[in-house]
């Protein structure tokens, strides 16, 4: 079987999974945001230790690429990358509207059965009213590329019109009243996991699709802008 360890920051959700073939051995999270400088080493070590390995027993390191928090894929890439470098490792990356689409279809299948005329549109907030999303239908086929996108009440019209839309993420939690098409439902509280990332990573391991681990750099989207802070006190 393929061990592999799974790495999820691109959110406030700090989170790590091991997984072998299938099967989750181990899996460590916290919601709490702005903490994965601190903690994801501390969850590495932790989850390793519960499934009795160590780095050389792993067969692959998995990483959530983006798009997301600036500072969080930084962590989160840097933290895989050396792994890798340390016990020869080769780098899968995934990504992070797909790992939540695929998260978000899993358990709505397990709960309802869901409906065939649905598309499902990951969300993660990019501040104020823009978010980077995507379309995916029940399959997991993308039906609109992923984009930073600023969001109003006319957004997504000419998805509507012939599907069922279901907005979930930290980015559609702000849009609670801007939509007032009954065809457009945002589903709340919806958090990334690490473990939504297994079936993804295993297939890439599998077709041996691996990244450069020199030269990856996780997938931004938007290039980072500093802000200045209007006090400034001397």
């Amino acid at each position: 079987m393929s061990k592999i360890l799974h790495i999820e920051t691109a959110t406030n959700v700090c989170s790590v999974a091991i997984s072998d073939g299938e099967q989750i051995l181990v899996q460590k999270e916290t919601r709490e945001g702005r903490s994965h400088a601190t903690i994801l080493s501390v969850f590495i070590r932790e989850a390793m230790a519960e499934a009795g390995l160590t780095a050389t027993m792993l067969d692959a390191v998995a990483i959530s690429k983006g798009p997301g928090s600036y500072t969080g894929l930084r962590i989160g890439v840097s933290t895989a990358k050396g792994i890798c470098y340390a016990a020869d490792l080769p780098l899968i990356s995934v990504s992070t509207l797909e790992s939540m689409a695929l998260g978000f279809i899993t358990a709505e299948r397990h709960e309802v059965g869901g409906a065939g005329d649905t598309l499902y549109l990951p969300m993660i907030d990019a501040r104020r009213m823009e978010v980077y999303t995507a379309a995916y239908d029940r399959e997991l086929n993308e039906v609109m590329k992923i984009q930073a996108r600023v969001i109003d009440g006319s957004s997504f019209k000419d998805l509507a019109e012939q599907n069922k839309l279901k907005l979930f993420g930290s980015g559609a939690d702000k849009l609670t009243d801007i939509f007032k098409n009954d065809r457009i439902q945002i589903i709340e509280s919806f958090k990334l996991s690490a473990s939504y990332m297994v079936p993804l990573a295993l297939n890439n391991y599998v077709r041996s699709d691996f990244v450069n681990l020199a030269y990856f750099e996780p997938y931004y989207l938007k290039d980072f802008i500093t802000t200045v802070p209007k006090k400034t006190i001397f």
